[in-house]
C-alpha cells in the first residue's frame, strides 16, 4: 500500500503542485484505488490552492460534487487502457484530469488535477454553470470569480498540463518502489542479521558459527548423510533437527535414537524392529526406527559406540536401503535419510579397527564439525542473555543479566560440558539470585568462580634442568587435555596448535595411550587379584 501521508512531503511532488497551482489554479487530488480522498478529508479545514476547489470544499453540497468527481474518476481510469484521461467537471466548464498510479500492473489509485477549464467554452456551459452553482447553494458571484481565473487551455497548454500531473503520479509510483525496495532491503538484512546470529534455535555470530551456517545452508536440499562431529553438549541433535527441517524430508517424521543408550540385542530391536516370537517377551511384531522414520530422517546419536554387527546391519540399510527384523526372514524396504553424530575420533578408530572404515566413508559424506564453546567465546554474551531471557520470560519474571565481574568470569572458563553446562548454569542463577536485576559474580558455581586461580599450574618445578621441566609440562598438558577431548586426537592437536602426528608421537613417548594405559590397568589388577587370593 501508498504511504499517502508522506507524499506531501516529497520535495519534488510539492513543486509540482505549486507549478500547476500558479499557472492553472489547479488543485492536485491523491485518491486511493477505492476513490477515496487521500489529501483531503470532507469537512476538514484545509488550505486550497485552487479558488474553485476551496468554494467547493466550503460547502457540503460542494462537498458532495467532489466526492462524485473522486468515484467517477477512479471508475473510468480503472476500466481504460491509458495513463491519464479527462474527467467531466462538476460545474459545465470545468474538467478533471486523472492519472493512473499502477505498479507492476497493480492499480493503486490515481492523482486528480482539478478543475481545469476548456478553451472552448460556450454560452451554454455559462448556463449549466450558472444553474449546477445554484443547485449546490455556491455563491454564483465567487463562482464566476473563481472561473475567470483559470487559464483556459489550447492544444498545446493541455499537452503540457497532462505532462505535469502525469510526472506527479509517476513520482508517487518512485517514491513507492523505492520505499517497498528500501523495506524488502531492511527485511533481508534483518534476516541476514538473523541468520548471521541464529539459525533455527542455534546462536552464535562467531566465525566458526558463521562457516557452519553457511555449510547448512549449502546441504539445505541434499539427501546425502551428514556426520556431525563435537563435543558433548555442543548441540549436535540441535543441528541435526536444523538439517531435516530444512531439507526436502521436513514433512516427514524426525527420529532420534541414542546408540550409547541400548546393549547390541536391544539397540538391534529398536532399530529395526522384531517379529513376534523373536524373543522371550516379544509377544507381537515392532516396527523398528528405521520404519518409524520412513521418508523421514533417523538421528544416530553417538555412532561410535554402536557394535562391529550393528555397524554391519547399518551398512546394508544405508547401501540397500533395505532391513530385516530381529527373528523375521523378509527383507523390508525403507526410505530413510540418516544423520549420525559422534564425540568420539571415527577415523583414528578405523585405524584400530573399532569402527569399520566402509561404514565410516558411508555415513561421512558430508562432515560437520560443531565448535566447542571455547572456540567460539565471543557468543558466550549471547547466549547468556538467551537462556537468562528465556528462564526469566518462562517463570514470568523482570529480565535479569550478569553483573561485569560475573560475565567476565564466565568469559575466561573454558567450558567443558559446552552449551548445555552454560545453559544449566544459567538456569541455576536464576533460581539463586531472588530479586537481584543484576546477578553477581558470588552466585556463580565454585568450579567457574574459582577457574582463574585452579587453572595455574601448580607444582611445577623451579629447579634442575629446564629441558625436564618443559617435558614435566608438556606431558600433564597432553594428559588433561586428552581426557578433557575425551582422547580426541585431532581435537587436542588443533588446541594445542601441533600437528596429529606430532601429537600422537608426543601421546607415545609420554605413554599416554588409552589403550595402554587401560591394558596396564587391567594387568595391574590382575596380579592384585592374584596377590590377594594367594
Amino acid at each position: 500500500m501508498i504511504n499517502w501521508e508522506e507524499l506531501k512531503h516529497i520535495h519534488v511532488i510539492r513543486k509540482l503542485e505549486e507549478i500547476l497551482s500558479n499557472w492553472f489554479d489547479t488543485e492536485i487530488f491523491f485518491i486511493d484505488e477505492k476513490g477515496q480522498f487521500k489529501n483531503w478529508e470532507p469537512g476538514d479545514k484545509h488550505e486550497f490552492k485552487s479558488s474553485l476547489a476551496s468554494i467547493l470544499a466550503n460547502k457540503e453540497s460542494g462537498q458532495r460534487l467532489l466526492i462524485d468527481l473522486a468515484h467517477r474518476g477512479t471508475e473510468k481510469i480503472v476500466r481504460s487502457e491509458k495513463s491519464s484521461i479527462v474527467l467531466e467537471g462538476v460545474l459545465g466548464p470545468d474538467r478533471g484530469l486523472v492519472s493512473r498510479i499502477s505498479v507492476d500492473g497493480e492499480f493503486l489509485g490515481s492523482v486528480i488535477a482539478y478543475p481545469m477549464l476548456a478553451a472552448d467554452l460556450m454560452s451554454a456551459d455559462k448556463t449549466k454553470a450558472k444553474e449546477a452553482a445554484k443547485m449546490a447553494e455556491l455563491d454564483l458571484g465567487d463562482v464566476e470569480k473563481a472561473l475567470s481565473k483559470m487559464k483556459a487551455f489550447s492544444g498545446g497548454d493541455l499537452d503540457y498540463f497532462k505532462q505535469l500531473v502525469d510526472l506527479v503520479a509517476q513520482e508517487i509510483v518512485t517514491f513507492h518502489t523505492e520505499i517497498s525496495r528500501r523495506e524488502e532491503r531492511i527485511s533481508a538484512l534483518n534476516n541476514e542479521l538473523g541468520t548471521r546470529y541464529r539459525y533455527e534455535n542455534m546462536i552464535g555470530k562467531s566465525k566458526p558459527m558463521q562457516d557452519m551456517y553457511l555449510l547448512l545452508d549449502k546441504i539445505r536440499q541434499s539427501e546425502s548423510t551428514v556426520m556431525i562431529q563435537g563435543e558433548n553438549g555442543t548441540g549436535k541433535e540441535l543441528i541435526a533437527r536444523a538439517i531435516h527441517y530444512n531439507s526436502p524430508r521436513k514433512e516427514g517424521a524426525f527420529v532420534t535414537v541414542n546408540c550409547s543408550a541400548f546393549n547390541e540385542n536391544l539397540l538391534d530391536s529398536e532399530l529395526f524392529g522384531h517379529v513376534k516370537g523373536a524373543f522371550t517377551g516379544a509377544v507381537k511384531d515392532k516396527k523398528g526406527l528405521f520404519e518409524a522414520a520412513d521418508k523421514g530422517t533417523l538421528f544416530l546419536d553417538e555412532i561410535g559406540d554402536m557394535s562391529p554387527s550393528m555397524q554391519v546391519k547399518l551398512l546394508r540399510v544405508l547401501q540397500e536401503g533395505t532391513l530385516t527384523p530381529v527373528g523375521g526372514t523378509e527383507p523390508r524396504k525403507v526410505d530413510v535419510r540418516v544423520l549420525a553424530a559422534t564425540n568420539k575420533d571415527l577415523k583414528e578408530m578405523t585405524e584400530t579397527g573399532e569402527f569399520r572404515e566402509d561404514l565410516y566413508y558411508r555415513i561421512n559424506v558430508i562432515n560437520l564439525t560443531v565448535p566447542p564453546l571455547r572456540e567460539r567465546k565471543e557468543d558466550i554474551p549471547l547466549l547468556v542473555e538467551f537462556f537468562l531471557g528465556r528462564g526469566c520470560k518462562e517463570k514470568s519474571i523482570p529480565v535479569k543479566q550478569l553483573a561485569k565481574r560475573a560475565i567476565e568470569k564466565v568469559f575466561d572458563y573454558p567450558w567443558p560440558g559446552n552449551i548445555r553446562e552454560l545453559e544449566n548454569e544459567m538456569e541455576r542463577l536464576l533460581v539463586l539470585a531472588n530479586d537481584e536485576l543484576k546477578i553477581s559474580a558470588d552466585l556463580l558455581s565454585p568450579r567457574i568462580k574459582e577457574w582463574g586461580e585452579k587453572a595455574k599450574v601448580q607444582g611445577v618445578r623451579i629447579q634442575g634442568k629446564l629441558k625436564d621441566a618443559l617435558e614435566e609440562l608438556e606431558k600433564t598438558m597432553i594428559r588433561e587435555g586428552l581426557k578433557r577431548t575425551n582422547w580426541n586426537k585431532s581435537r587436542l592437536a588443533k588446541e594445542l596448535g601441533i600437528s596429529r602426528a606430532g601429537l600422537i608421537m608426543k601421546v607415545e613417548k609420554y605413554g599416554l595411550d588409552k589403550r595402554k594405559i587401560l591394558k596396564a590397568a587391567a594387568a595391574a589388577a590382575a596380579a592384585g587379584g592374584r596377590g590377594a587370593d594367594g
